[in-house]
C-alpha cells in the first residue's frame, strides 16, 4: 500500500509538471524567423519623454525639472504622482491598442522604468507596473503581441531623457546598478515569462540602448547572460538584447546555440537619420537611398534581428526631441549646430506641402521594405505624440502618410540591393 501510494503521487506530480513543461517547450506564440514584426512602440506612458508630451514639462514652467527623475526629485513624490497619474490613465488605452490592431499591426513594443518595481532610494515614484497589466489585458482581447522593454535602469544606461534620467554621467555599470537591474529583471521574468503569459508576451528585452562606451561592454554583455539565464530558470520566452549603439555583427557567437546551448536569443537595432548634423542637411532622396545603403550594416547578425525603433522623421525638430528645452540641428539652434531650414513646418503637419507628404512616405515604405527583407520586421517610435507629427502613427495613418494596409505601397521599390 505504501509503494502504491507513493506510486500515486509520483504519477500525480508528473501529471502536474507535465503540461507546464510541454508549454514551455511550445514557447510564445510568435513565429520568431518566419513571421515578421509590424509593431508599434507605446512611448512616453510608462517612462516620460518630453517630447513626446511636452505640455506636462512646459506647465511646470521650470528649468531644473528636465526627466522623470527630476520630476519626482524637485517636486517629491506626492506631488509627482498627482501628474502621472492621470498621464497614465489617459495617455494609452484600450482605444488606443484597438486602433492599432484595426490599423494592422500585430505587436507593441512596451517600455517602462525599473523604478516601476523598486526604487532602491531614487527619486522615481513606483506606480506604472499595474498599467503594462492593463496593457498586456488589452492586446489580449485583440490579438496582439507584446514585448516588455526596461527602458531605464538605476544610475541611466546611456545618459538620455528615454532612460530617465538625462546626465553627462550614466553610472550603469558602477557600483549596484546592475545587480538591481537583474533584481527588476527577475521580477518581471518571474511573472511575464511564465507560460501563462506565451500568449502575448513574445520578448522580453532585458535593456533598451545601453551606451557602449560611456557604461561598461565587459559589465553590459554579463550582465546579458545573467539577465539570460534568469529568464531561462522560467521558460523559453524570447530574451531580447539591444545591440547598444554597435553593428548587430558585434554580438555574433554571443548567447548563440554554440555559446553554451543558448535559445531564442534576439537583437534589437534601432535606425534613426536626424541625430547627427549632416542627417538633418540630407535632401529626402538622400534619407531614402541611406536605408539601403546601410542595411549592410546591420542585416549580417547570427540571430534573429528586429529594428525596434525607427520613424518618419527627416529632421531633429520635434519640440524637445534632443531634450527639454534644448534646441534642434535643423534650424541651428542645437548647440554648435547650423541652421539647415525652418522648423515651425515641420512641427504642423497642416503647414506639409504635398511634395514632403509623399517624400515621407516614400522614406517610410523604403524602410518597411528593407526592414522585413533584411530582418525580423520593425517597430515603429512612436504610436502617437502631442505634437511630432514626424514621428506620430496615427497622426499619418490619418493623414493618409503611413501606409494602410501595411503592405500597401504607394510608389516602387527604392532599395535594388535587397534582393
Amino acid at each position: 500500500m505504501m509503494f502504491k501510494g507513493l506510486l500515486t503521487s509520483v504519477l500525480l506530480l508528473v501529471g502536474a509538471l507535465g503540461a507546464p513543461l510541454e508549454e514551455q517547450k511550445r514557447g510564445a506564440a510568435f513565429a520568431w524567423g518566419s513571421e515578421k514584426l509590424r509593431g508599434v512602440n507605446i512611448g512616453g506612458w510608462l517612462v516620460l519623454e518630453p517630447w513626446i508630451t511636452p505640455s506636462i514639462f512646459d506647465k511646470l514652467n521650470r528649468d531644473d525639472i528636465v526627466d522623470e527623475y527630476t520630476l519626482g526629485q524637485k517636486l517629491g513624490s506626492q506631488r509627482a504622482l498627482e501628474l502621472l497619474r492621470p498621464h497614465w490613465n489617459t495617455w494609452c488605452t484600450w482605444s488606443d491598442f484597438n486602433k492599432i490592431k484595426q490599423s494592422g499591426f500585430n505587436l507593441v513594443r512596451i517600455p517602462i522604468g525599473y523604478w516601476a518595481y523598486e526604487t532602491f532610494g531614487s527619486p522615481y515614484v513606483p506606480g506604472a507596473a499595474p498599467y503594462l497589466d492593463a496593457a498586456i489585458d488589452w492586446a489580449r482581447s485583440l490579438g496582439l503581441k507584446i514585448i516588455i522593454d526596461l527602458h531605464g535602469a538605476p544610475g541611466s544606461q546611456n545618459g538620455f531623457d528615454n532612460s530617465g534620467q538625462r546626465t553627462s554621467n550614466p553610472t550603469w555599470t558602477t557600483g549596484d546598478t546592475v545587480s538591481q537591474t537583474l533584481r527588476v529583471l527577475k521580477t518581471i521574468s518571474d511573472k511575464y515569462a511564465h507560460p501563462s503569459y506565451h500568449d502575448v508576451v513574445i520578448g522580453i528585452q532585458l535593456l533598451n540602448e545601453p551606451l557602449i562606451g560611456r557604461v561598461s561592454e565587459s559589465a553590459t554583455r554579463q550582465f546579458y547572460r545573467d539577465g539570460y539565464g534568469q529568464t531561462r530558470t522560467v521558460s523559453n520566452t524570447p530574451v531580447i538584447l539591444s545591440d547598444g549603439f554597435k553593428p548587430p555583427s558585434t554580438w555574433n557567437g554571443f548567447l548563440t546555440p554554440s555559446d553554451n546551448n543558448a535559445q531564442n536569443v534576439v537583437l534589437d537595432h534601432h535606425e534613426y537619420q536626424v541625430f547627427w548634423q549632416e542627417g538633418v542637411a540630407m535632401a529626402p532622396w538622400q534619407h531614402r537611398q541611406l536605408v539601403c545603403n546601410n542595411a549592410d550594416s546591420w542585416s549580417f547578425a547570427d540571430k534573429w534581428t528586429f529594428v525596434g525603433e525607427w520613424s518618419g522623421a527627416m529632421t531633429d525638430c520635434a519640440k524637445y526631441l534632443n531634450g527639454f528645452r534644448i534646441g534642434a540641428r535643423y534650424d541651428g539652434t542645437y548647440p554648435g549646430s547650423y541652421r539647415v531650414g525652418d522648423c515651425a513646418w515641420a512641427r504642423d503637419l497642416g503647414m506639409w506641402s504635398q511634395a514632403y507628404k509623399d517624400d515621407t512616405r516614400g522614406y517610410i515604405e523604403a524602410q518597411m521594405d528593407a526592414f522585413e527583407k533584411r530582418s525580423q520586421g520593425w517597430v515603429w517610435w512612436n504610436f502617437k505624440t502631442e505634437n511630432a507629427p514626424e514621428w506620430d502613427a496615427f497622426r499619418l495613418i490619418d493623414a493618409g502618410i503611413f501606409p494602410q494596409p501595411l503592405t500597401a505601397r504607394k510608389f516602387g521599390p527604392v532599395c535594388t540591393n535587397l534582393g
